[in-house]
């Protein structure tokens, strides 16, 4: 774009690195005047994006757009929560923090977050800023549970963990820093879980739901096998009577050939290595918990665990 009125490079290098999005006080900085600004409009070298922001074209905004468009309008400001995450988002806004003290107008499409001591925990060098990682995941997991959503958040740790992202290690440092959280104490749980092999809510809400509460013996995470001739994880392995517990959700096993590859990690097993394998649903592990635990535990003591299971609160009175 050739900035009209303007002698140096400035403005053309900032709309290189921000997606063709500028603000109004950015074209000031770079000696642009009022009457530049408007030529520029009138020729549609720029359009109006929003009060004060602008882009290069007359098109809909991309996603990365938005966000600079987000950040510019309520400058200086970072994204935030899912969108400094980049997960797929719950909703269609963009949500950025902005520091305590400030009073903002709210931008259509814009979610804000009044942030304590915003500088410290921005990383101001990314395009566009945005919380640190780790700090943007402390704050999604403290507000997914204020709403309610333990399974939620415990699912968006999992997903930045296993997407190899940060380590637990990391933050927990970061947490060890925040003097005020929410559900601290359920977030230190999470971290301990990950570190133990947690890898999905279902896991984990096997443990919780149907393992623990019905006194099954405690089962190894993600143990490595190669039965198939390569190497896999078995998602809980009961080693002393040689019987696996793989947990299906409904992501991620849809296609026939993943059945298939299913199905012969189970026949593998079984014929190697002598290991039966169950396979629990969503449904299994939250709808008809207390009868799942019945059930495994009857494979249990099939396959020689002396154990004796236990009813849980849930379990029906008999």
């Amino acid at each position: 774009m050739q900035v009209s009125g303007l002698s140096t490079p400035a403005p053309r290098q900032l709309l290189a690195e921000q997606d063709g999005v500028i603000a109004r006080w950015q074209l000031r900085e770079a000696g642009a005047t009022a009457n530049d600004l408007a030529r520029m409009l009138r020729r549609r070298e720029l359009t109006r994006a929003h009060p004060g922001v602008y882009v290069t074209h007359t098109g809909p905004l991309t996603p990365r757009q938005r966000q600079w468009v987000a950040v510019l309008a309520v400058w200086p400001a970072a994204l935030d929560g899912e969108t400094a995450l980049g997960l797929r988002p719950s909703s269609s806004a963009v949500s950025v923090a902005v520091a305590h003290h400030r009073s903002v107008v709210l931008s259509p499409g814009v979610r804000i977050r009044r942030v304590a001591h915003l500088d410290e925990r921005v990383s101001w060098q990314r395009k566009p800023p945005r919380l640190d990682l780790e700090e943007a995941l402390i704050d999604e997991m403290s507000a997914r549970m204020s709403r309610g959503e333990v399974d939620r958040a415990f699912a968006v740790l999992a997903e930045v963990i296993t997407g190899r992202r940060t380590t637990v290690e990391r933050v927990i440092e970061h947490l060890r820093r925040r003097v005020r959280l929410s559900h601290r104490a359920t977030i230190e749980a999470m971290l301990t879980d990950v570190r133990d092999g947690m890898c999905s809510v279902l896991e984990r809400g096997y443990r919780n739901r149907v393992e623990r509460p019905h006194g099954l013996p405690r089962g190894a995470r993600q143990q490595a096998s190669r039965a198939t001739g390569g190497l896999t994880l078995q998602d809980v392995r009961y080693t002393d009577v040689d019987v696996i517990v793989e947990l299906d959700g409904t992501l991620g096993h849809t296609s026939a050939a993943e059945r298939d590859a299913d199905a012969l990690r189970d026949l593998s097993e079984l014929a190697g290595l002598g290991r039966v394998t169950a396979r629990l649903t969503y449904g299994l592990v939250f709808r008809h918990t207390c009868r799942t635990a019945g059930l495994v535990g009857e494979i249990l003591r099939s396959r020689g665990w002396q154990g004796r299971l236990r009813h849980c609160p849930r379990c029906p009175a008999h």
